[in-house]
C-alpha cells in the first residue's frame, strides 16, 4: 500500500484520472483524490455535484469511464466481485429491506461472507449490538421496523460480511436529528474501535465536523479541495440547510439496479451484498 512519506498515511483508495459520464452527461471529471485507512472521510459539496457517483465507484456498483482506480495499492477490477463487496460494504440512503425477518436480511449477508450455519447466531447478535440494536428484533418482521431501525438493520447487515470498508450514501438523511446523532454515534465507535475505513456522503456540514477527520469537497464533477476535515470544512456553509434539497442522481437510481448497467431489476437483491449482480466488467 501506498504510505505518504510526509505524513505517514496509507491510504485505502487511490483514484487516478478519473471521470464518469451518465446518460451522456460528464458527472465525474479529472478525479485525482486518496482516501486514507482506518480513519471518516465526507464526501460534501452541493446536491448533483458527483458524490454518490464517486462513492458507487468504490465497491464498482459502477466503472468508471476513464481512469484508474486503486484499493490497498492494487487496481480495484483486479478484485473478484465476490472478493470486493465482502470487504468495501455499501450501505444506501434508502434502506433496502429484503422479504422476512431481520435475521433473513443478515443472512444474505452471511451466505456472502461465507459464513458457517453454527456462527451464524453469534455473528449476527454481535451485528446487531454493533449497529446499537437489540437481537430480540432478529425474529421480528423487517417490514414492521421503524426507518430508524431499517437503517441499523443495514448497517448490520453490512457488518455481518466483516469488511474492511464501509460506505455510507446519506446514511441520516431520512432520520429524525435524534436517531440521526446516535447513529453517528454508532459509526463513529465503529472506526475508533474496529479501526474501519469509512466513506460517507453528507450534506451535514456539523455532523461531518464532529465525526470526520478527512474530507473531499466535489462539485460540477471536480474535486476542489481534499484533506484535513478541520481545515476544509472551515470554508463550507455551517447550516445544514444551505445544501441544495435536491438529491444526487446517483441517489434517485433505483438501488436494486437498472437496464442501463446490466444489473438485475429483482427487489429482493441488493448489489452491494449481492455479487452474482451482472454490470459491465465485473
Amino acid at each position: 500500500m501506498r504510505v505518504d512519506s510526509h505524513s505517514g498515511v496509507t491510504y485505502a483508495f487511490e483514484l487516478r484520472g478519473v471521470s464518469q459520464v451518465r446518460a451522456g452527461r460528464p458527472v465525474l471529471q479529472g478525479i485525482d483524490v486518496s482516501i486514507p485507512r482506518h480513519v471518516i472521510t465526507v464526501l460534501c459539496g452541493p446536491s448533483g455535484g458527483g458524490k454518490t457517483s464517486l462513492l458507487r465507484l468504490l465497491n464498482r456498483l459502477d466503472d468508471p469511464a476513464r481512469g484508474d482506480i486503486l484499493f490497498e495499492s492494487k487496481p480495484i477490477t483486479g478484485y473478484p466481485v465476490t472478493e470486493l463487496r465482502r470487504r468495501v460494504a455499501f450501505v444506501f440512503q434508502t434502506p433496502v429491506m429484503f422479504p422476512g425477518t431481520v435475521s433473513d436480511n443478515l443472512a444474505v449477508a452471511a451466505e456472502l461472507a461465507g459464513v458457517q450455519n453454527g456462527k451464524f447466531d453469534e455473528q449476527a447478535n454481535q451485528a446487531m449490538r454493533l449497529a446499537e440494536l437489540d437481537p430480540s428484533l432478529l425474529e421480528r418482521p423487517a417490514d414492521e421496523l421503524s426507518v430508524g431501525q431499517k437503517q441499523r438493520v443495514n448497517l448490520a447487515r453490512a457488518l455481518m460480511t466483516s469488511p474492511e470498508v464501509l460506505l455510507l450514501d446519506e446514511p441520516t438523511s431520512a432520520l429524525d436529528p435524534q436517531t440521526s446523532r446516535a447513529l453517528m454515534k454508532t459509526i463513529g465507535v465503529l472506526s475508533e474501535e474496529r479501526r474501519l475505513t469509512i466513506v460517507i456522503v453528507t450534506h451535514r456540514v456539523s455532523e461531518a465536523r464532529k465525526y470526520a477527520s478527512h474530507a473531499v469537497v466535489i462539485r460540477d464533477g471536480h474535486v476542489v479541495d481534499s484533506g484535513d476535515s478541520e481545515r476544509v470544512l472551515d470554508g463550507l456553509p455551517g447550516p445544514d440547510a444551505a445544501a441544495d434539497a435536491t438529491p444526487d442522481a446517483d441517489a434517485t437510481r433505483n438501488p436494486i439496479g437498472d437496464s442501463t448497467t446490466n444489473r438485475t431489476s429483482n427487489p429482493t437483491t441488493d448489489p452491494g451484498t449481492d455479487p452474482t449482480i451482472k454490470r459491465p466488467g465485473g
